[in-house]
């Protein structure tokens, strides 16, 4: 009987492991862009700490997603783990030497490239290894499981680090950044991983890179998931990213309102997770992926014609859990139908969509809300979610 529920023991210590790390790594993403917007009070440098956090993961994910089919995908997430555990203590080491801001804000700069780039690593193999870990009938609530913790996770890192930043300073903590490191690196080396298929054939990176682009490409059902996938993410931008500026343009830029809706969002996310983990959606999952996406455009349209903030709140917590729900099966489905040995590669693909298609809408809604309304601009990526429901619904690559 322990022998059967080996699997679930060793996938609990796995997300729990994931879970150590991604909590150090918010807090300091948080830290430092909250102590670069104060010490500078400066667009461009936030603007740059931005780009810098987001486009190495895009350059790095493919790539990073062939080593994945290439090596073994835990020590490539020890070894990302480790690289960034490393940078990070010579930052604490030689921080108190750094006196001249410009100097400081450059290095941190650094930091943030080599962080960013060891998640272009990670992202793909962590994604690769809970199909080698949980049977495929399960997959689904693993997931929403691992969404649930992510969403808690997300949602105490921006205050462990304003509590961080304000009690003690910006070396405290990523000390802390440092101790999660090692923490979530100890838990995983513990932990046997099993059954993954490498490539066994001589080739180069780029090859193995151009082989991957042509299996996503070939299969209906990957190209079909993929293409959503980057819609959903573009789509997402107004009502989700840009979700601060409409309260504070509408409803008022006290800080009450904006932690309010955080909470609401993050709330509603993780209620998706602990649904999706409980209830594995519909049974037919082109039905439950539907479903969360028709969900999703309808409150982003609510909340674009909303004008009570009561009712603001509840709609971003609803939405927040159709996100998590959308989330969860666009990962279970692409799982279910990819190859073991194409894995990483083809997570690697959808983490670069991500860090391109994400980017992309912020540099089109955000200067368009400048010009037109951001409440028509939420009402239109809405309806434009609901198409893209309709049509994933009459796909026929998606059973």
């Amino acid at each position: 009987m322990p022998g059967k529920y080996s699997w679930k023991k060793r996938t609990i210590l796995f997300l729990i492991s994931q879970c150590i790390t991604l909590f150090g790594s918010q807090i300091v993403q948080m830290a430092i862009v909250w102590y670069v917007t104060l010490r500078t009070d400066s667009g461009i440098w936030v603007a740059a700490f931005s780009v810098c956090s987001s486009l190495p993961q895009f350059f790095v994910s493919f790539p990073g997603g062939v080593l994945a089919d290439r090596y073994s995908r835990k020590f490539l997430i020890i070894a990302a783990d480790a690289l960034i555990a490393a940078v990070t203590l010579l930052m604490i080491l030689f921080l108190p030497y750094i006196t001249a801001e410009p100097l400081l804000l450059s290095v941190l700069l650094i930091l943030s490239v080599i962080r960013s780039a060891g998640a272009g690593i990670q992202t793909p193999a962590v994604n690769a290894v809970l199909p080698q870990l949980v049977p495929a009938e399960q997959l689904m609530r693993f997931n929403g499981i691992n969404a649930a913790m992510q969403s808690v996770v997300q949602f105490s890192a921006p205050a462990a680090a304003a509590v961080l930043l304000t009690a003690g300073s910006l070396r405290s903590t990523l000390t802390v950044d440092l101790l999660t490191a090692v923490l979530g690196i100890g838990v995983l080396a513990g932990i046997p991983l099993s059954g993954q298929q490498k490539i066994t054939t001589e080739s180069h990176v780029l090859s193995d890179m151009g082989s991957g682009i042509r299996y996503a490409a070939s299969s209906h059902p990957i190209r079909t998931l993929l293409i959503l996938y980057s819609l959903f993410v573009f789509l997402t931008v107004p009502a989700g990213y840009l979700s601060g500026l409409l309260v504070s343009r509408v409803y008022g830029d006290t800080y009450w309102y904006l932690t309010a809706v955080e909470l609401a969002g993050f709330g509603g996310m993780l209620a998706g997770g602990l649904l999706m983990s409980f209830t594995e959606g519909f049974r037919s999952r082109r039905h439950t992926l539907t479903a969360g996406l028709t969900m999703f455009g309808a409150m982003a349209v609510c909340m674009g014609a909303c004008r009570q903030f009561v009712l603001y709140l509840a709609f971003m917590a609803l939405y927040g859990i159709a996100l998590t729900a959308v989330q969860t099966v666009l990962t279970t489905m692409l799982q279910s139908k990819t190859d073991t040995a194409m894995q990483g590669r083809v997570f690697g693909l959808m983490s670069s969509l991500y860090s391109a298609c994400y980017p992309l809408g912020m540099v089109l809604f955000g200067p368009l809300a400048d010009i037109v309304p951001l409440q028509g601009i939420m009402i239109l990526s809405g309806i434009a979610l609901i198409l893209t429901a309709a049509a994933a619904f009459r796909s026929p690559h998606l059973d």
